[in-house]
């Protein structure tokens, strides 16, 4: 391997083979199986569910544990699968880690970075930032946790979501970072370098993230403002991070991940790499066909009112085609009348409202 890595090489997190550097995050309310395979059949090194809630897993929830900790046997082509869970309770988290590595987990990951309310008020997200020592007795319980129930071996490794604060200038992350590892045996820190209250506006910080790769003796993951492929490769580098992890900007773009991966030396023109319209449409009815097979027909009719307009400006209809189109694939009341209106799209000036 080079001094500097690549993007498209391989690393190790704790005892897991990871084949390249750019990972799916955790997305919350859309990270579940069929997204994440969809990031792996774009050449995704590793992929993270949505956040699920440990006390969901403890109490037995059943949507909880059969459709938010289902693990399909095509995700693990390609790498490792990582389950996210949230929580403030660690008798609660130790236990929920042990369900999930039973599950069949390759990894774990706590998030202590969440910036929604309604999460925070729990006590659970970023709201840990705020009791440093609370944080690393929650990653504690879930290592122990994971150990235990993985036996014999190395384990499942178990990483930790961060901001850099709760507030801009806060760096209370960095500090909990090196706890984290140091005290609880975190074997990675997946970084957000800016505060719980921009959520994800303004810039991040990529140099406090450089001080953090400097400083932690364990792998750092990149996450926050991923959304091209010149600024990943250019906050990878600035950084020196182990790993990116795309988030929003891979919603409707999986060939992001594609672009990303393609070896040193391959300076073709990227508007040449751009998917066609047909290649967009087609990936919109596998999204489609996988939604079903999740959820069944009634509810991913309404489920995927949320990716369309992920995928629709990439179309690249007139504008009011396109608005036409998201208008009526918003009120669409079965997803036989979703495709018709998608097939329409190939001739854009068929499209009806």
């Amino acid at each position: 391997m080079s001094a500097t890595p690549r993007l498209h090489e391989s690393w190790t997190l704790g005892p897991l083979s990871v084949p390249n550097r750019v990972l799916l995050a955790p997305l919350a309310g859309i990270g579940n199986w069929f997204v994440r395979l969809q990031a792996k059949r774009y050449g995704a090194g590793m992929a993270v569910s949505e956040m699920v809630s440990s006390h969901a897993i403890h109490h037995g929830n059943e949507k909880t544990c059969r459709e938010m900790l289902r693990i399909d046997p095509r995700e693990r082509v390609g790498g490792p699968v990582a389950i996210q869970l949230f929580g403030e309770d660690p008798a609660v988290m130790r236990e929920a880690a042990a369900v999930v590595v039973a599950r069949g987990a390759d990894a774990i990951d706590i998030n202590m970075g969440c910036p929604v309310p309604k999460v925070r008020k729990t006590g659970a997200g970023a709201a840990l930032l705020d009791d440093p020592d609370l944080a690393v007795a929650v990653a504690r319980a879930a290592v122990e946790g994971a150990r235990d129930a993985a036996g014999a071996g190395e384990g499942v490794p178990v990483t930790v979501k961060l901001r850099s604060g709760l507030r801009p200038g806060d760096d209370s992350g960095f500090e909990l970072a090196h706890r984290l590892v140091d005290e609880a045996g975190v074997a990675a820190i997946a970084f957000h370098p800016r505060s719980a209250a921009v959520h994800h506006k303004g810039t991040p910080d990529y140099e406090l993230a450089a001080r953090l790769v400097a400083s932690l003796p364990a792998p750092v993951i990149l996450t926050g403002g991923m959304d091209d492929a010149d600024g990943v490769r250019e906050a990878f580098a600035q950084t020196g991070a182990a790993a990116v992890m795309l988030a929003r900007g891979a919603l409707g773009n999986p060939w992001l991940f594609a672009e990303l991966l393609r070896e040193p030396g391959d300076d073709a023109d990227s508007r040449e790499r751009q998917p066609s319209r047909e290649q967009v449409l087609a990936e919109l009815s596998w999204t489609i066909e996988r939604a079903v097979e999740h959820l069944g027909e009634q509810r991913a009719t309404r489920y995927l009112r949320k990716f369309y307009p992920w995928y629709v400006p990439r179309l690249a209809l007139e504008p009011s085609a396109a608005r036409s189109l998201q208008e009526s694939l918003q009120t669409a009341l079965t997803l036989a009348r979703a495709r018709e209106l998608l097939g329409a799209a190939r001739r854009p000036s068929a499209l009806v409202s």
